[in-house]
């Protein structure tokens, strides 16, 4: 049905090995066998594919296939949860509220300041499908213009007190992980870490190695 068209395949960190040799037969060659049948099709499609799994280390872990991976890995786009881009959630609100006013033939118009601060400072651990479960069921018991959520509201997180503080090398440490892993282990070049935490790679080579940090390769 997709043939000339766009195939969006959701959740493909999820496909079952077999199935993983299956869809990559079709991305390779372009044909496929449709159940109970022994005549092979030919079809031409751009694939989109997304997961909310790391791939990468699927692939480690031999849960998904290496050459499926870099099949699917022609254009990569990251996008990051909720909780890193909460300028976003004022403007993903308003959407939501007018998705859901035409839905359920409400006419809300305001949104109080307090609570979409309340939005603001909550963590998501569901992402954006919570988000907008929130704003469904506020929309459903509000009773005037205004946004209601009454006790729905989420709690802002609150984060435990360490029992310990850690020491200035182990934040650095942590800290230098954590660029590591956005810049994928690139050290070096416009997008690897040095350039991120604005330092020579060469120096931060240093820093890894007498942080006990190895490379991964």
């Amino acid at each position: 049905m997709a043939k000339g068209g766009t195939i969006f395949l959701d959740e493909i960190g999820d496909l079952p090995l077999d199935l993983q040799a299956k869809l990559l037969r079709v991305l390779q060659d372009g044909e496929f066998e449709r159940v109970g049948s022994s005549q092979t099709l030919k079809v031409e499609v751009r694939v989109i594919a997304a997961t909310n799994r790391d791939l990468e280390k699927a692939v480690q872990e031999n849960q998904f296939r290496s050459d499926l991976f870099y099949r699917l890995n022609v254009f990569p786009i990251w996008l990051p949860p909720l909780q890193e881009r909460k300028e976003d959630i004022p403007l993903l609100v308003r959407h939501l509220v007018l998705k859901y006013n035409t839905k359920l033939g409400k006419k809300i118009e305001a949104i109080p300041p307090q609570i979409m601060k309340a939005l603001q400072a909550y963590s998501w651990p569901g992402n954006v499908r919570e988000l907008e479960n929130i704003i469904e069921r506020a929309v459903i018991i509000s009773q005037g213009s205004r946004l209601d959520p009454g006790e729905w509201l989420p709690k802002p997180s609150v984060m435990p007190r360490a029992s310990r503080i850690p020491t200035l090398e182990e934040l650095e440490r942590e800290h230098i992980l954590s660029v590591l892993e956005t810049a994928g282990w690139r050290v070096s070049g416009e997008r690897g870490a040095a350039k991120l935490l604005g330092m020579k790679p060469t120096t931060l080579e240093a820093r890894m190695k007498k942080l006990g940090i190895e490379r991964k390769r």
